[in-house]
């Protein structure tokens, strides 16, 4: 199979969907690996990079979506690529389709068979090719919260850690998953005073016996975030609900009782976002202001550190994207069934539930799609 890999153009991404170790993991499967050229070069792989395992570097985008059976990218194609996408051609990305119609409408148009990262499985339940960007995030989010409460960004000016006589950050992280678990952990190490909320018993107890009392725990209801709100110097919104759009757990009526210049960072923004003021932002102006809270809403975090994201992610998605290429896509999902749940679209049909469900489009089910 012919493997290809554009550069990423949405604004301010870095990152590249197959590295020069997977490429030659690829190579040495048989297939054949074309890069455009320059496509690592934020991550720091050059050419001759790609070049040294056998994979041909391509002049333009256009060679790359015309020439390859199967595309691997990092980010959801934008406009111009989906225009490029074609019937029969196989796209293995992050997709994030719920709040995207526009995106889902174009991808139905072209006949191509889309395999989400996000949604595809383990036999744990989890989504392992979601799981290194989520801990990247959520390392992340304490790092550009801190960045935002700086009072020369409309912050609070408050210090994360307190100095002595003066007291931490009050830092409300919203979901004990991936995110919240590693935005919890980088926040109280920074000193700050954190409680992570979670609606499923379980998880606050996983999390109460492996943590102790670096942070807090507290079951999430409307109530209690209503008596913390107001005491909030930072709120992490880190829920996510795989394939759906993300619930809001902040309302704009809420942000009033919030201290003014408090933080709101959303790492669910790639899903619509968890707080209802929330609207997606770049690296290049990250932040806004409503109602007296600002608000960073970055869309591909990750990508800010965008060496360290590609490799994690390479790691990942390497087993699976070797699996599509050796046994064709419908083989690899027959085989696979957590693999299966990754596949968002084929040949003008949707066929994951929840993105149905979030656009109000019908859904073939995958089973059906690859029988």
């Amino acid at each position: 199979m012919k493997l290809g890999c554009p550069k990423e153009i949405k604004p301010q991404e870095f990152r590249v969907g197959i590295t020069p170790n997977a490429a030659q993991e690829a190579i040495s499967h048989g297939h054949e690996v074309l890069i455009e050229t320059q496509a690592g070069i934020g991550a720091g792989f050059d050419d001759a990079a790609y070049a040294a395992v056998g994979a041909t570097i391509a002049g333009t985008a256009a060679e790359v979506f015309d020439q390859a059976e199967m595309i691997v990218k990092v980010k959801e194609p934008q406009a111009v690529e989906r225009k490029m996408l074609r019937e029969g051609q196989v796209l293995f990305t992050y997709l994030h389709l719920a709040p995207d119609p526009e995106q889902t409408r174009d991808l139905l148009d072209s006949g191509c068979t889309a395999i989400a990262y996000e949604t595809v499985t383990d036999r744990q339940g989890g989504l392992p090719l979601l799981a290194p960007m989520s801990e990247v995030a959520g390392r992340l989010a304490p790092q550009v919260g801190a960045w935002t409460l700086q009072k020369a960004n409309g912050g609070r000016g408050v210090l994360m850690g307190g100095v002595p006589g003066v007291g931490p950050a009050r830092i409300i992280v919203i979901g004990g998953g991936v995110v919240g678990t590693h935005a919890a952990r980088v926040a109280a190490g920074m000193g700050a005073d954190v409680t992570v909320l979670d609606r499923s018993l379980p998880r606050l107890r996983y999390l109460d016996d492996v943590f102790g009392d670096v942070f807090k725990t507290g079951y999430s209801t409307a109530g209690l975030m209503d008596e913390l709100l107001p005491q909030a110097d930072m709120v992490i919104g880190a829920v996510l609900i795989p394939g759906a759009a993300a619930p809001k757990l902040v309302t704009r009526a809420q942000l009033g009782s919030m201290k003014p210049g408090a933080a709101l960072v959303d790492v669910a923004i790639d899903q619509g976002g968890c707080f209802e003021t929330s609207r997606a932002t770049t690296h290049s102006d990250p932040i806004y202001e409503v109602d007296g809270v600002m608000h960073y809403c970055v869309a591909n975090m990750p990508g800010a550190v965008a060496r360290t994201s590609t490799i994690a992610l390479g790691n990942a998605t390497l087993p699976f994207m070797l699996a599509l290429a050796d046994k064709g896509w419908k083989q690899a999902c027959a085989d696979d069934p957590h693999l299966l749940a990754g596949l968002n679209v084929h040949a003008g049909q949707l066929t994951y539930a929840a993105v149905g469900e979030a656009l109000g489009i019908p859904v073939c089910p995958p089973e059906q799609a690859i029988a």
